[in-house]
């Protein structure tokens, strides 16, 4: 959404642009996780350890520490392999991911995500001295707070319905944004 309007003396203006550039931060640092998530996963898969069990001609695998002793307890030569080869296949997860950057990534992402939650509450406290500032606050509600763009659940097409009177109004010169 875009604003032209003089709104520089406007502290929810402030806020909204603030706001929209930590939208793409955050999207930004979204991407580049899951992009190194991905590499991370194809390049060791999730930790875990494969067990087989001859008695039982299966082989099972243990995703969490704690389902090795839950399964495995009552023998402690299976229990034993198990541990190492899970503790072995997370030592070359975190390798990975400290070579890839992967957990600095998902860091500051949610460090992102927790600065533009911030500036949300910041500006549904702050109040607007212009129509722009009013259409900033409605283009944060519905971008922090409808499902999907296009939702059809009240009360979302209403204030999308709201937010585009008031940019009419404001292009047209039908009232005044001071």
């Amino acid at each position: 959404m875009a604003l032209t309007d003089n709104t520089t003396s406007d502290p929810a203006m402030a806020l909204w642009r603030a706001w929209q550039a930590a939208c793409l931060n955050t999207v930004a640092l979204c991407q580049k996780q899951q992009r190194l998530e991905t590499q991370l996963i194809n390049s060791v898969g999730f930790p875990h350890a494969k067990v087989y069990l001859p008695d039982e001609d299966a082989t099972y695998s243990m995703w969490w520490q704690g389902d090795i002793g839950d399964y495995f307890g009552g023998d402690p030569g299976i229990r034993t392999k198990a541990e190492a080869d899970l503790a072995a296949h997370q030592a070359r997860w975190d390798a990975e991911d400290e070579r890839l950057g992967y957990s600095a990534a998902k860091r500051a992402e949610h460090a992102a995500a927790d600065r533009q939650q911030e500036l949300v509450d910041a500006l549904t406290t702050t109040p607007a001295t212009t129509l722009a500032g009013v259409a900033g606050k409605l283009d944060a509600v519905l971008y922090e707070g409808a499902p999907s763009e296009e939702s059809t659940e009240f009360p979302w097409p209403l204030i999308r319905s709201a937010l585009h009177d008031i940019l009419r109004i404001m292009r047209h010169g039908g009232a005044s944004c001071t």
